[in-house]
């Protein structure tokens, strides 16, 4: 298949019924990955704090670190989450947190070490608000902090805080957050120095279909340069709880759309994750038909999400079965997607 111009793309996302758009995702799909596995990573999402300056609409997560509610975990706390996590078989951690103005270079670099030196388990960490928060605090590059951070055992870097990769959209959803070149300045210097990373796009909030193109046209031109994006996984937005709560979340039909078109688009990243989390396990398993080869996580652990309301669970065996159900075979992954075993 030639690759799509942003225009060819728009017209198919807007106009191609959705089963025919679903067809070609999954041809797509099946010139990527012949062998008819789906994978999945065992890991748990671990939130170090829920203090976070930023205050974007979008999250019903954050508090102030006054608040009563607000924390920072502590190390035993965080110690028993990741004994729980090997425990079950897990091979990673998302370690993830927001803007606490308290939280400078030197405790995440205590943090990772501190990680290290007791498990060994992957360190999927931080994001792009994260990086630029600290190396503006520590009056670093963006790369020296990497750099640090990658020292200390970061071993890689997860997509949050790309939402939609328009600055229209960021001004009104989240203005205080880094912008959009800011958050792939971030990506492209981590794939230079050696860690690979997932892109995201949250969808379904204010943003027009122009703009999904356009997210996935950045995401795209960068791993042409790079090569770094292990995966990329669209979501949808979730408005209970939050700012926005007077906005409907995405359809069904829609969120299959903006997968399928992404499988579509993004000819150069092989693996596109179905978000189960947000969409719930049907839903999962019809992505599975539109593009998606990977359900992501079994989510041992997840926060975010589920304060805007939304509380879709599956254990280790669900995953198992959908997968088995759509006809393929089911195997575990780790954060490189080499598989560890197969089902």
């Amino acid at each position: 298949m030639k690759r799509l111009d942003k225009q060819e793309a728009l017209e198919l996302f807007t106009e191609a019924p959705l089963l025919e758009l679903g067809r070609m995702a999954d041809e797509v799909r099946r010139e990527f990955h012949p062998e008819g596995v789906v994978t999945f990573v065992v890991d748990r999402n671990i939130n170090y704090t829920n203090v976070c300056i930023n205050r974007c609409l979008f999250c019903a997560y954050y508090r102030d670190r006054d608040d009563p509610e607000a924390f920072i975990l502590d190390r035993e706390s965080l110690s028993q989450k990741i004994r729980e996590t090997l425990e079950l078989g897990g091979t990673q951690i998302l370690l993830q947190g927001g803007l606490h103005p308290d939280l400078g270079l030197q405790y995440y670099r205590d943090l990772f070490r501190f990680i290290k030196s007791r498990f060994g388990i992957h360190i999927h960490g931080l994001s792009p608000p994260e990086v630029v928060y600290i190396a503006r605090k520590e009056g670093l590059t963006v790369r020296e902090t990497l750099l640090a951070l990658k020292e200390a055992g970061l071993d890689s870097i997860p997509g949050g805080g790309a939402e939609i990769l328009s600055d229209r959209v960021r001004k009104v959803l989240s203005p205080r957050k880094i912008g959009s070149s800011e958050w792939l300045e971030v990506m492209e210097e981590a794939h230079r120095i050696g860690m690979k990373t997932t892109a995201t796009m949250m969808f379904g909030s204010i943003e027009t279909p122009e703009e999904i193109i356009g997210h996935l046209e950045a995401i795209r031109e960068l791993q042409d340069r790079t090569g770094g994006f292990t995966a990329f996984i669209p979501w949808s937005f979730q408005p209970k709880n939050t700012a926005l709560s007077h906005l409907r979340p995405a359809t069904a039909t829609e969120y299959l759309r903006v997968l399928a078109i992404s499988r579509l688009y993004l000819d150069n990243i092989r693996n596109i994750q179905a978000s189960w989390v947000t969409q719930g396990l049907g839903i999962a398993q019809v992505a599975l038909r539109f593009g998606a080869n990977d359900l992501g996580s079994t989510m041992i652990e997840e926060n975010v999400v589920r304060a805007a309301g939304v509380t879709y669970r599956a254990h280790l065996q669900d995953l198992i079965q959908i997968i088995r159900d759509a006809g393929y075979r089911a195997a575990q992954r780790n954060t490189f997607y080499e598989i560890l075993r197969y089902f």
